[in-house]
């Protein structure tokens, strides 16, 4: 749950912009970067900057910010964009919208769809998608684990020469082959509900390139 406060009348709390000026120069400062370098840098990248614009946006005087300029400003500085809006852990309070403060890492979980809800959300819901994706990459992570671990683990058995470790290490290889076929399994499951519902699962590793094997062809998309 997100925790807001109403402001009080002489309370200061930085706005989203002005969190965003003050990452912006201590990221910069911490680079080197002079304010010239992070224009041109953000030009390259196919967002023209001036000087003078960036000047202003750090000492205060831009009340505004672009979508676009902050995502080049983020890539320019090598950090995540998320992370000059919400710099959790360097500031503590935020005024995302005017009159109210919210905790920082209450403000970032609300953003990208983390904040916990007391029910399921609806599954044409835009909650429900980044759920859906979230437990995707943390499925895709675990078939990744499993299937390193049993390769190593028959590796290991293969070239033991003494029977009984070879049949010893030969079992336990068997048993982290069964995880990582279960875990194919519940990868391969979700992918199926993600197209289920519509949304098109990201590409998989080439290691797991085989988990949408057996899928009908009107559940894959071929």
């Amino acid at each position: 749950m997100v925790y807001c406060s109403i402001m009080l009348q002489n309370e200061r709390v930085l706005n989203l912009v002005e969190v965003v000026a003050g990452e912006v120069r201590r990221h910069r400062k911490a680079r080197k970067m002079s304010a010239q370098q992070l224009a041109d840098a953000c030009t390259a990248l196919g967002v023209e900057m001036q000087r003078g614009v960036l000047a202003n946006l750090e000492i205060g005087r831009r009340e505004s910010l672009d979508v676009t300029e902050l995502v080049a400003l983020a890539q320019a500085l090598g950090v995540p964009a998320i992370s000059l809006l919400f710099p959790v852990g360097d500031v503590a309070t935020v005024s995302p919208t005017p009159g109210v403060v919210v905790d920082t890492w209450d403000a970032l979980a609300a953003f990208t769809g983390e904040t916990a809800l007391s029910e399921l959300p609806p599954s044409d819901s835009p909650r429900a998608r980044l759920e859906a994706f979230r437990r995707h990459a943390v499925a895709v992570e675990a078939a990744l684990a499993s299937e390193r671990l049993a390769r190593d683990r028959r590796r290991l058995a293969t070239v033991n020469l003494d029977p009984a470790e070879h049949e010893r290490l030969g079992q336990v290889a068997a048993q982290y082959e069964r995880l990582a076929f279960e875990d194919t399994l519940a990868l391969r499951d979700l992918r199926v509900r993600m197209r289920d519902l519509g949304l098109e699962p990201p590409v998989l590793p080439a290691r797991l390139a085989h988990v949408d094997d057996g899928i009908a062809p009107e559940a894959s998309g071929a």
